[in-house]
């Protein structure tokens, strides 16, 4: 699949705490921020959390409720509502947990609560629950859901894998798999040993989220979810199906240095970044001009102190003043494995719109980057064309991916 005929998003939910696709843009774009105190676990201590409801959120309805809208926008289940006809597309359901908090919640209950006469850990055999809860459940409770039938993936790159589940989808397209591919990003961490991880690591946020400010305290978890429908412009155009934006580039590397660090060099960001805007490939005039349009970025932009600090340096040496910068984070909340899938979102919405998200929680810049603030989002002067979108798993997984308008 050539230039002639590129991959484009046609269809697109979206599920926050801010609410559903339109609500959270709208409220995206005013500033707010769906981050309160909150103390779910009585075992641990309040944090701020971006909770979809009152209880931390059940990952299966999540994305049912994201996929149902990104398939409804995409136009795909057209005349399916009343029919039993499978759907025979290609499916790629990522989430850097899945279904650990149900995992968490069987495991307490069968270790604290073990049965009359036996030990106090009550190792009984191998049964549906456990099996319920490994990671490639996610994908086939979707696949089930919605009669998918189409080749399936469920990718984990913790922090990456929202940008690492669209470069699956892509493989499937342009390896003639299907005609269409449903890609959703999905995580419901707010799990208590997912905060206690994050907390003994020292990573989390104790009163807010603050991403590339002088105060910033490190990552405030939330709930999220972001699914696509993607194919190529052709095919797109002949349905007469929407079109938020072209895939115009790609850029995945791995560091392999550390289970946790990033690379301080930052040979592999550069790289993953090259690859998708610089000049890696075999169409290099294609990608200089790309480079050039692009004119924001949306970061990975956690809060913590050694992510924010390295990518700052990274933007500082690719882009301009000029060229605006923000992560939606402190709005959200850090979705883990559906965070890059949301920024993709995010990305594209701004192309459609013509209007930056901005840096929630930001008030005291720590760094000379053009970021965008809730009282500068509009577009003015010259039209958006491009975008790039960057994520950041541990151990090292870098993605990048660009996105520009359909007809760029």
């Amino acid at each position: 699949m050539g230039d002639d005929n590129p991959l484009v998003v046609t269809g697109l939910g979206v599920t926050t705490a801010l609410g559903d696709r339109d609500q959270s843009w709208r409220r995206l774009l005013a500033g707010e921020s769906a981050l309160v105190m909150q103390q779910p676990f009585p075992e641990l201590p309040p944090y701020p959390l971006a909770m979809i409801g009152e209880k931390p959120a059940d990952l299966h309805e999540l994305v049912i409720k994201t996929a149902q809208a990104a398939l409804d926008d995409g136009q795909l289940l057209k005349g399916q509502r009343d029919s039993t006809a499978p759907l025979k597309i290609g499916l790629v359901v990522g989430s850097s947990r899945g279904f650990q908090g149900r995992l968490e919640q069987e495991c307490d209950r069968r270790f604290h609560a073990p049965l009359p006469g036996a030990s106090s850990v009550n190792w009984e055999p191998p049964n549906p629950w456990f099996y319920q809860a490994l990671p490639q459940e996610v994908a086939i409770a979707v696949a089930r859901h919605f009669q998918i039938q189409g080749p399936l993936s469920a990718p984990m790159a913790a922090c990456a894998t929202g940008l690492w589940s669209i470069m699956q989808g892509i493989l499937m397209l342009r390896s003639n798999q299907c005609q269409q591919v449903l890609v959703i990003a999905a995580d419901a961490p707010i799990t208590p040993l997912c905060i206690a991880g994050f907390s003994r690591l020292g990573a989390i946020a104790k009163e807010g989220m603050y991403t590339y400010d002088i105060k910033r305290q490190g990552l405030a978890l939330g709930e999220g979810a972001a699914a696509f429908v993607l194919e190529t412009r052709r095919h797109a155009l002949e349905r007469g199906a929407p079109l938020y934006g072209k895939i115009s580039g790609l850029g995945l590397t791995a560091d392999g240095i550390h289970v946790t660090a990033p690379d301080e060099t930052l040979t592999g960001v550069d790289r993953a970044i090259d690859r998708c805007i610089g000049g890696e490939t075999s169409n290099r005039a294609n990608t200089q001009n790309l480079a050039a349009a692009i004119g924001y970025v949306h970061a990975h932009g956690t809060g913590t102190q050694r992510n924010d600090t390295q990518e700052a340096a990274i933007l500082q040496r690719w882009f301009p003043q000029g060229v605006a910068v923000s992560s939606t984070k402190g709005a959200t909340g850090h979705t883990l494995g559906a965070s890059g899938a949301l920024g993709i979102a995010w990305s594209l919405l701004a192309l459609k719109n013509q209007a930056l998200p901005p840096c929630t929680g930001l008030q005291r810049p720590a760094f000379d980057l053009d970021f965008v603030r809730s009282s500068n989002t509009q577009i003015r002067g010259k039209a958006l064309e491009a975008v790039l979108c960057l994520a950041f798993g541990f151990g090292g997984q870098n993605g990048a991916i660009a996105l520009s308008r359909p007809n760029f």
